[in-house]
């Protein structure tokens, strides 16, 4: 089965007109997919995540990029002062694309000689700092990448606007692979804002989204960068995103996974020059039989850098997560600060979380802390809560949402925060008046972390 998900993929990956300037890495990821082995339960790093969802399907060619009332939808978030790029199933679409977007974005297949030279320079570049998180997955990237967004920011340049990168998928006539490329990169004193969204409307489909992305932040430069979430349930996931940091510069990060039969994303951030900061939060739910991953990986190489990391997980049902958050501090990075936090709540009996939070150190100045929890509700908030005359079902459902809400409330951008904080009530909530009367609840103030 799996030597069939290999060769139908390679196959899939490899079809049609090919851009040169990409050849080589085409080729280096054809080799390596080709020669790599499917992870197992006896694979560490993926001990916990099968891929039996994954590897036995049967995917094929893209037919459908047709647009839905609801995929339109999901296409906006209000208030966001944003250019738009949308993707449907792997395929851009200029009628939900701005202008502004595509005028601030580079296609692969229409740059220019100076940016092929650029994406050939780059790509796979940050990739290749890994040290170990890699895996045949973004392999499989390389060996398909045809296609993809390069967002050059020029130096001392700001984007005025948010820039939303949005993947949805709806449902085909068969199950179908998109392979998600996006390279970012950040000249000296550069800003900007990107929102990388992966969604779907609600129809039932099996699609793969594997999706890669490079982020490259020069010299005092700085990034806000969302990755969200919000798929069909049945919809596979596995995301990387890898991060190289320079000289007194920023990444700042929320990622989100609301979860689905299968997501894994790997998160990897290489502080390379000293004076650079990392700030990730990050937030997954998942529910009824979904199972999510995050594998994250701070890499500390060189001395005066910082990183403060923080994930919160809620699981319900019979759902499963996965949090492996790792931070190496590399023998000649004295000086640095670095901290990992994880915590955790079981909504049932029958859920899932495993948590493991990592300290590898091999310099003797620095200032480090991780920790992890893993807990159930807390009784004497929910029991003051229905003193007050609130029902328990409503009471676990303000509980579990101040959980996160803290994390919600610390976003810079108050848009993002309302776009999230009605998808949260409702997974929480389970019904729509549940959901609007906690919503109300939280606006009048009445939620707090609890948890």
């Amino acid at each position: 089965m799996a030597e069939q998900f290999q060769s139908q993929q390679l196959a899939l990956a490899t079809a049609g007109a090919r851009l040169p300037f990409l050849s080589a890495l085409n080729q280096q990821g054809q080799d390596a997919f080709a020669a790599a082995s499917i992870p197992t339960r006896k694979t560490e790093a993926w001990k916990y995540t099968s891929l039996l969802k994954l590897t036995g399907a049967e995917f094929g060619a893209v037919q459908n990029t047709a647009l839905t009332s609801e995929l339109q939808a999901a296409a906006k978030i209000d208030g966001l002062n944003a250019a738009r790029l949308v993707f449907v199933n792997g395929q851009l679409n200029r009628e939900l694309s701005d202008a502004l977007a595509l005028e601030q974005v580079t296609l692969f297949s229409a740059a220019n000689s100076a940016q092929q030279a650029l994406i050939s320079e780059k790509l796979g570049s940050v990739l290749a700092q890994a040290n170990g998180s890699e895996h045949l997955f973004n392999d499989l990237n390389n060996a398909a990448v045809n296609e993809g967004v390069l967002v050059q920011i020029g130096k001392n340049q700001r984007l005025e606007q948010a820039l939303q990168i949005l993947h949805l998928t709806t449902t085909n006539a068969q199950p179908f692979t998109v392979n998600a490329r996006l390279l970012l990169v950040l000249e000296n004193g550069a800003e900007a804002t990107v929102v990388e969204q992966y969604g779907s409307d609600s129809a039932e489909q099996l699609s793969f989204t594997n999706a890669l992305t490079e982020i490259i932040v020069g010299d005092n430069a700085r990034i806000q960068h969302y990755r969200l979430e919000t798929m069909q349930e049945q919809a596979l996931h596995i995301g990387s995103t890898h991060i190289a940091l320079s000289r007194d510069s920023q990444y700042n990060a929320f990622h989100l996974g609301l979860g689905t039969n299968l997501t894994r994303n790997d998160i990897v951030v290489n502080h390379n020059v000293g004076g650079s900061h990392a700030e990730i939060a990050g937030v997954y739910i998942p529910q009824n039989a979904q199972v999510i991953d995050f594998h994250t990986c701070i890499e500390h190489k060189v001395a005066h850098c910082t990183s403060n990391e923080v994930f919160r997980g809620i699981m319900n049902d019979k759902a499963k997560a996965i949090f492996n958050g790792r931070i190496h501090i590399h023998p000649q990075a004295q000086k640095t600060n670095a901290q990992l936090s994880n915590k955790n709540l079981l909504l049932t009996n029958s859920a899932e979380i495993y948590t493991k939070p990592e300290l590898e150190i091999y310099a003797d100045d620095v200032k480090c802390a991780h920790g992890a929890t893993v807990a159930q509700l807390e009784e004497k908030a929910r029991f003051y809560l229905q003193s007050r005359g609130i029902s328990k079902r409503e009471a676990e459902v303000m509980l579990s949402f101040g959980f996160i809400n803290e994390l919600l409330e610390s976003l810079p951008h108050e848009a993002i925060t309302n776009l999230l904080r009605p998808v949260l009530a409702k997974r929480f909530g389970r019904d729509d008046d549940l959901a609007a009367h906690l919503l109300e609840n939280e606006a009048a103030g009445l939620t707090g972390e609890r948890a």
